[in-house]
């Protein structure tokens, strides 16, 4: 494989000394593995989120499974979700012997579970509803939310592309300016619910390439009491109290009351997360400028489509994906080839997890998702990203289409 030098990177980590001195405290201090650090981290997270409960985890794919876990999904039952998203998102649906009932995204333009085909895919096995909050953008809540009260269900939302990212009814078809502008403090909004806290349980990400970086990591939100405080057994081997609980005095022993896992995030990795949290603003308000920028600089393109292009509420803009109009996967791979050839590159978010072999026995016919994961390319997006390297991009593409 021959290694591609790239002008400019998919992503690039937005770490400093700060994440360097955190970790050295940490070991100064002592104590590396679940203490006050994921304490910190937890409080502060849940406080930005305004929820009433977070539990740090080892990352998002064992957030998602203790989900399932907690609403009381069993073998046999059956979960709607996206294709459209990870495939962490239906593995951990397969983790409890649940069945994943797979419905398309809307539009190409809003490629976001379709809450008429989530109504259309219900039956009487039907226990839950996962959603994914794609690009940090909200799938459409109030509707979601009332099909679940409707029918029984509950609702878990994979967040892990949104943290901070606000759900604003009634502003996705506002034609009034942003909410939000590099002047905007996000936290002080007050516009919507955060993703995450809308629904029964909300799993974030911190892997290395997500707006909140700690390398591997997640979190678990919920603003319902008993089901925070069985998270907190579940994600350490069913036992009553923690190590260091019992290091520092708090409990002397432990009994296991549940089979449970070990899940748990150490102080290191939060450590970091805090020093994220303290830049989490600045860099998703730094983003929606960016995203502004590709906005105007590819309006003009005539062979793409740009999702949420008319969306007014915030978002985390974890990433900045476009659509190939009439096209093909072997001329999408094509434009991706020469973008690479120039020094940008791309991804693709994400494969249709439909057409995974390991999933080949639950295939339904989506045919929205499956134009999308032939033709959508995800442009470079992170904090550091210039006005000049989008024009770049923009233009590059602009000649090749």
């Amino acid at each position: 494989m021959i290694k591609i030098d790239y002008k400019i990177p998919l992503f690039d980590l937005n770490f400093d000394e700060r994440e360097i001195q955190a970790v050295a405290n940490v070991i100064g201090d002592n104590w590396i593995s679940t203490g006050p650090r994921c304490k910190a981290f937890e409080e502060r997270f849940a406080n930005l989120l305004n929820v009433n409960h977070a539990v740090s985890t080892s990352n998002c794919t064992v957030s998602l499974h203790l989900a399932l876990k907690l609403v009381g999904v069993n073998p046999g039952d059956e979960v709607i979700c996206p294709s459209l998203t990870f495939v962490a998102t239906v593995n951990a649906i397969r983790y409890v012997d649940a069945i994943p009932i797979f419905a398309d995204v809307t539009s190409y333009e809003i490629p976001l579970i379709d809450p008429d085909d989530i109504r259309r895919k219900i039956t009487p096995r039907t226990k839950a509803i996962m959603v994914m909050h794609y690009g940090g953008f909200s799938c459409d809540m109030n509707s979601i939310m009332s099909i679940a009260n409707e029918y029984g269900l509950k609702v878990i939302e994979d967040a892990c592309h949104g943290p901070l990212s606000e759900y604003a009814p009634n502003t996705i078809n506002d034609k009034n300016p942003q909410l939000y502008n590099s002047s905007t403090k996000l936290i002080q909004s007050g516009k919507g619910k955060k993703l995450g806290t809308i629904g029964d349980v909300g799993c974030f990400s911190f892997f290395s390439n997500k707006n909140i970086s700690t390398g591997e990591g997640g979190m678990l939100v919920t603003n319902n009491s008993e089901l925070n405080n069985r998270a907190l057994l579940l994600r350490s081997h069913g036992m009553t109290s923690m190590s260091f609980e019992r290091s520092t005095g708090h409990s002397t022993d432990y009994d296991v009351v549940e089979l449970g896992y070990n899940y748990r995030m150490d102080d290191i990795h939060a450590a970091i997360g805090l020093v994220q949290l303290d830049k989490i603003e600045a860099d998703l308000e730094q983003r929606s400028i960016i995203r502004q920028y590709y906005i105007e600089k590819l309006s003009s393109v005539k062979g793409i489509i740009i999702p949420f292009k008319e969306w007014t509420y915030f978002s985390s803009n974890y990433i900045f994906p476009i659509v190939l109009k009439n096209s093909t996967f072997e001329k999408r791979d094509n434009v991706r080839a020469q973008l690479a050839e120039a020094g940008i590159q791309t991804s693709v978010h994400y494969p249709a997890v439909h057409k995974f072999t390991i999933y080949k026995e639950y295939y339904l016919d989506l045919p929205v998702t499956d134009y999308l994961t032939e033709n959508m390319i995800t442009l470079p997006m992170y904090s550091k990203l210039t006005e000049s390297k989008v024009s770049f991009i923009a233009e590059t593409l602009k000649n090749l289409l």
